[in-house]
């Protein structure tokens, strides 16, 4: 009897002592995801150019249209990435139209060498996997940052040039136009300007080749760097190089590292200005290592690289450029730099002068 009395006592005991069960709450993956996906962020920056563009030299009219057209092009960009596309799309889309437009010195409005000709260089670069294409000195292909584009993708080859990038664009069916389509009225005055003052100062024997293009250049390479809402980063870059150009002369634009750079762990950057420095100094890859070996700021490195190294150099030109947080800067030395950007706050900021 006593041992059915203290089982008793144990069971109740046990009972009255029992903790109520945890409600466990089953979580399905997919909204795991939601809980741990960070705010959606993207953001595009582009330049036109850079150079000794003062407002006193510009027209109201001339300045309207340069900013329409930055707007346009930036916004074809934040569109593709706010509707969820790829920083590689948004940044070719964008570069295809300031190609486009006669205004800026890529594609269409591309310079005159000085053989009265029109050769074209671009690159693109995917901050994903450290994939790049590049081409140079083509005259038949209408958009060089499209046969970039297809360099990377469709090709082992990170640069073709001449007359073989143009028969790779054939084979992948980009669109090919007479070389007269390049052809603009202004660009050919400047052609004929700068001659006249190489024919000047070679008379009084006091000139280097370019002194008279560098004086008062304007380096009207193209460019665009993206972070789309995957983290991906993106850049491109597209240009005409430099007005009489000899020898074939290549510049940074389709030199990965110098002209275009982009990495996920740091920043995507393209360039603009005298190319020879910017492939002395590698700028676009500089900018990057400064970021990751010595964790300073997007900010920082550029500002670093532009307003010292380079300077010290005797370079000039500047660079835009978008970190892996959506953070982007624009660093110029020059009197100005045809600018845009846009961030995931739908803000716009254009900028031609300096502040």
């Amino acid at each position: 009897m006593k041992k059915v009395i203290i089982l008793f006592s144990v069971v109740l005991f046990i009972a009255c002592n029992k903790q109520p069960e945890k409600k466990v709450e089953v979580v399905s993956e997919v909204v795991k995801e939601e809980i741990s996906k960070p705010e959606d962020n993207f953001g595009i920056v582009i330049h036109g150019g850079a150079g000794t563009i003062l407002k006193k030299n510009m027209t109201p009219e001339k300045e309207a249209a340069y900013k329409a057209k930055l707007e346009e092009a930036v916004k074809v960009g934040h569109a593709i990435l706010k509707n969820g596309g790829t920083s590689l799309e948004a940044v070719e889309k964008t570069i295809n139209m300031l190609e486009n437009s006669p205004l800026f010195n890529a594609g269409k409005g591309a310079v005159f060498t000085n053989q009265r000709t029109n050769e074209l260089d671009a690159s693109i670069m995917d901050g994903s996997n450290l994939n790049a294409g590049a081409v140079a000195g083509v005259k038949t292909v209408k958009n060089p940052i499209n046969l970039a584009r297809e360099v990377m993708l469709n090709s082992p080859h990170v640069l073709l040039s001449g007359s073989g990038a143009e028969l790779f664009a054939k084979e992948r069916n980009l669109e090919i136009v007479d070389p007269a389509y390049f052809f603009t009225e202004d660009r050919m005055k400047s052609l004929e300007r700068v001659k006249e003052k190489l024919k000047n100062k070679e008379a009084n024997k006091t000139t280097a080749f370019y002194d008279p293009i560098i004086k008062d250049a304007k380096f009207g390479t193209v460019g665009c760097a993206a972070l789309d809402k995957h983290g991906n980063l993106a850049a491109g870059t597209s240009t005409g190089g430099m007005t009489n150009k000899k020898w074939n002369r290549i510049g940074d634009s389709p030199i990965i590292g110098a002209g275009t750079y982009a990495n996920n762990a740091t920043c995507a950057v393209s360039s603009t200005g005298w190319g020879e420095y910017f492939i002395r100094a590698m700028v676009a890859h500089d900018i990057s290592a400064l970021m990751e070996y010595k964790g300073v700021s997007l900010q920082q490195a550029a500002h670093e690289v532009i307003q010292k190294k380079l300077t010290a150099l005797g370079g000039t030109g500047g660079i835009v450029a978008i970190d892996n947080q959506g953070n982007v800067t624009m660093e110029f030395n020059t009197a100005g730099m045809y600018r845009a950007s846009m961030n995931a706050k739908d803000e716009l900021n254009i900028g031609i002068y300096k502040k």
